[in-house]
């Protein structure tokens, strides 16, 4: 691409203003502030998005001018408008790339592209995660140690309703005993998505280097490929068709 790649953070944005809950404490300037940051850092332009902006910040102008979207929701999936979902759909579908980040396994269009629920198993207790890369070749583990921890973190754990994966780079494992399949790349029409688990927001998971690493990692595998549009339409055939009996 000629241009820098162009990322839309997404984010719900409201934990973060309510002065009574712990994510307002931790992420005082929104979740988004820090996932905003390290990818203009790694040279990519970069705009802010959340659900009360007008469209949600989401309008077909806004999209055209999306290369990836980050998405960051968690208690107001309901909220988005059914008619955001839809061009974010189209979008993906045409080849922008899509970053689902933690609770957004639940979003419409987590759901949409996905076609399952979404649904698994949660413990909120701020226990170890440890998460292995276990797909060493696959461009999102770029850089990455074999295996990495977050000190506190929300659990979630299998069975986990989503396809099976076209890529699975990573798996979590808790103290619980619980493993989760955290790292998840897919292909839909010529876009891709990624899932990353890690990022409930009353932790600081977002000021890890190494969780932001994957993020951005994350974004640049999800850049639109450079191949030619499909073309769909009534076509006249190639070669000379036999003459009918």
């Amino acid at each position: 691409m000629s241009h820098a790649l162009r990322v839309t953070v997404w984010n719900e944005y409201r934990h973060e203003r309510n002065p009574n809950h712990a994510a307002s404490r931790v992420y005082p300037e929104g979740m988004h502030a820090p996932l905003a940051s390290a990818l203009a850092q790694a040279g990519m332009q970069v705009r802010v998005a959340t659900l009360d902006d007008p469209e949600h910040g989401l309008s077909e102008a806004d999209l055209a001018e999306t290369d990836v979207l980050t998405w960051w929701g968690h208690a107001h999936h309901g909220a988005v408008a059914d008619a955001v979902v839809d061009r974010v759909q189209a979008r993906v579908l045409d080849g922008m790339g899509l970053l689902a980040l933690h609770s957004t396994q639940g979003a419409k269009i987590f759901r949409r592209l996905l076609g399952t629920s979404g649904n698994l198993k949660w413990r909120e207790s701020g226990e170890k995660e440890r998460i292995w890369i276990v797909d060493r070749s696959h461009p999102v583990a770029d850089g990455l140690p074999e295996q990495f921890v977050i000190p506190h973190e929300e659990m979630y754990g299998e069975p986990f309703d989503v396809p099976p994966p076209d890529d699975l780079v990573m798996i979590s494992w808790f103290p619980g005993g619980e493993v989760f399949r955290s790292g998840c790349g897919y292909r839909r029409g010529r876009g891709k998505l990624f899932y990353f688990r890690p990022g409930h927001e009353t932790y600081p998971t977002y000021f890890d280097p190494t969780v932001l690493q994957v993020i951005v990692n994350a974004v640049r595998w999800l850049a639109p490929g450079r191949g030619p549009a499909p073309i769909y339409h009534n076509r006249p055939p190639l070669e000379p068709l036999p003459p009918n009996e």
